[in-house]
């Protein structure tokens, strides 16, 4: 596979707005390794193997365990993460697939039982972002390197 074209050159302003959102969630009050799980488990679904790579050696950086990275995918199945973390990713999920889920009840239940108003603004920003940076990332086919 080739990429298609560099998007962050091909329309510096366009990327910059986004950055904006990033730095905008750099200053928010969720914790960082939740940020990364939340960006790998949306970057998971949509398939991206450029951002599934980057969020993954991000997280390690951060001090993740290899184990919960490597469970992030069956988060559902395993004992590893904490309830604030499983409504973020049940968030992540209902967010990403926001078209097949219509962001359900149960989920926004979840969600809503661990994260402020504020919190639960920046993290449906995050998931947002993310995705955007998905999308882009998929089109142009940016490849891991």
């Amino acid at each position: 596979m080739e990429p298609r074209l560099d998007f962050t050159q091909s329309n510096p302003a366009a990327i910059q707005a986004v950055m904006g959102l990033e730095k905008a969630l750099s200053k928010s009050t969720l914790e960082k390794p939740l940020t990364e799980l939340v960006r790998l488990r949306a970057s998971q679904i949509n398939g991206c193997a450029y951002c599934v790579d980057l969020h993954t050696a991000d997280a390690r950086k951060g001090g993740e365990d290899n184990r919960r990275l490597a469970t992030v995918s069956v988060w559902h199945e395993t004992p590893f993460f904490t309830d604030r973390e499983r409504a973020a990713l049940a968030w992540t999920e209902a967010v990403t697939l926001v078209g097949e889920t219509r962001v359900p009840d149960d989920a926004w239940q979840a969600v809503r039982a661990q994260f402020s108003d504020a919190e639960l603004v920046d993290l449906t920003l995050l998931v947002c972002t993310i995705n955007t940076w998905n999308r882009l990332a998929i089109s142009f086919r940016k490849l891991p390197t």
